[in-house]
């Protein structure tokens, strides 16, 4: 009777301790949910957790490629004027412009055609100026333009290094017409790949190969 009462005993205590800690569960679940805040995860540059909304500033995609493509409009170059086109040399001479200021080159260019050929016509006077350029390209004398119409003893109307004055009008501004025609190339040249010339009233029996004669001059490469 006694071992039946002690068996009771057990399993009452049992149910009991089993309640008990079935009526703890929830407690310590909700006590465990209140109590352990955990530290938010944010985002630098964000007021917000990791996961949550974003009211940060963001950049607009639409926007950028609006954008990039107003540059690249900006950007694109300028539509380039159209070149001259003329029947003959001398309509091109006449609708070449003349620029603003001449650059050092161009000066030097339109010189030796002014001072050696402006008596000539402008198929010679293109000529002489082809001369410069071939010379300036060929390796054998100086490679600025300047340079070669300034070397020394080749062009007679250098003076002491130096060129003289120009006389502004309609022989002036043919020799700059007739330089930028030749330094475009815009324009067929009678005495391809000459470097030298001389007037036709003197015979300084140089052995090179003739070209051409033009006008007054003879060409020679």
């Amino acid at each position: 009777m006694s071992r039946i009462l002690n068996v009771a005993s057990v399993a009452a205590v049992g149910m009991t301790a089993a309640t008990m800690l079935f009526l703890a569960e929830p407690g310590f679940a909700s006590e465990l949910g209140a109590d352990a805040n955990l530290p938010l995860i944010t985002l630098p540059n964000s007021d917000s957790a990791l996961g949550g909304e974003t009211t940060g500033p963001q950049a607009p995609v639409e926007d950028s490629i609006e954008n990039e493509s107003e540059q690249q409009d900006e950007s694109a170059a300028a539509p380039q004027p159209a070149p001259v086109t003329a029947d003959s040399l001398a309509e091109l001479v006449a609708a070449t412009p003349r620029p603003a200021t001449l650059d050092p080159e161009l000066r030097c260019l339109a010189g030796a055609v002014y001072f050696e050929s402006r008596g000539e016509s402008l198929v010679g006077q293109l000529a002489v100026a082809h001369v410069v350029l071939n010379r300036a390209q060929s390796g054998r004398f100086p490679t600025s333009l300047c340079g070669v119409v300034h070397q020394k003893s080749q062009f007679s109307f250098v003076k002491s290094g130096r060129m003289p004055a120009v006389r502004e009008g309609t022989q002036w501004n043919n020799a700059v017409a007739i330089a930028q025609i030749a330094r475009d190339g815009s324009w067929k040249n009678h005495a391809p790949g000459a470097l030298f010339f001389h007037a036709r009233h003197v015979s300084p029996g140089w052995r090179k190969a003739r070209i051409a004669q033009i006008d007054n001059h003879i060409f020679y490469r």
